[in-house]
């Protein structure tokens, strides 16, 4: 019945901050629509504050399909359906996380309890590119920088984010089916951080030692 009662709480914190806000998901509110008192309100998470910081973190924290594997085997398919995880997951919470970003101006504190997900989804990516490049999965002729190896991180993080967050309101941005996208998104990060092999254009011949040139004196 505890965890009932606090599961409700959460989901109905949920849908009333989504729908009015900070400010406007008020205790009274959150507990007429999760059909229990303020008193028992208060019972689980002491006020207000600490009932929407623990809505926002359980609703950050990323899902069991949402982990890469500790040993890569087939990592375009492994990243393709970690992207189509996250992006289902994002568009999910697609209401709320705008509400949260309307907020965190006045709200600096939420920033901690809504990054925890991205945080750990950023930190688990860089560990499996870790492992691509310890297993041979990467070119070893094509030596990327660290500030290289994070943009192509960052890069491929944003896309499948905003991809979730704009499509439904950006179609000329997002033309293509998102599985395709996805996919797409997928194949252009492997390939960007060489693993996954440039594609060889008819009448053209790809030099067996790549060259690589310095931009810096």
């Amino acid at each position: 019945m505890i965890d009932d009662h606090r599961h409700r709480i959460l989901q109905a914190a949920a849908r009333v901050y989504t729908q009015h806000g900070w400010r406007g998901a008020t205790t009274k509110r959150i507990a007429e629509e999760a059909g229990v008192n303020e008193v028992t309100l208060f019972r689980h998470f002491g006020s207000k504050e600490a009932l929407l910081e623990q809505m926002i973190r359980d609703l950050a924290a990323a899902k069991a399909d949402m982990r890469l594997p500790d040993a890569p085997a087939e990592p375009e398919r492994e990243l393709t359906a970690w992207a189509v995880a996250h992006h289902r997951e994002t568009c999910g919470k697609r209401p709320l996380i705008r509400q949260m970003m309307s907020d965190f101006e006045e709200r600096p504190d939420l920033v901690p309890c809504a990054v925890e997900g991205p945080n750990s989804a950023m930190t688990q990516l860089r560990s499996y590119v870790a492992r691509l490049r310890d297993g041979g999965f990467m070119n070893d002729h094509l030596v990327l920088s660290a500030a290289e190896l994070e943009a192509a991180i960052s890069m491929f993080m944003g896309a499948v984010f905003a991809d979730g967050m704009n499509r439904d309101v950006m179609p000329v941005m997002f033309t293509q089916p998102v599985d395709e996208t996805l996919r797409a998104y997928v194949r252009i990060f492997l390939r960007g951080v060489h693993a996954l092999p440039e594609p060889v254009l008819p009448g053209t011949a790809r030099s067996a030692t790549p060259t690589l040139t310095s931009t810096s004196e």
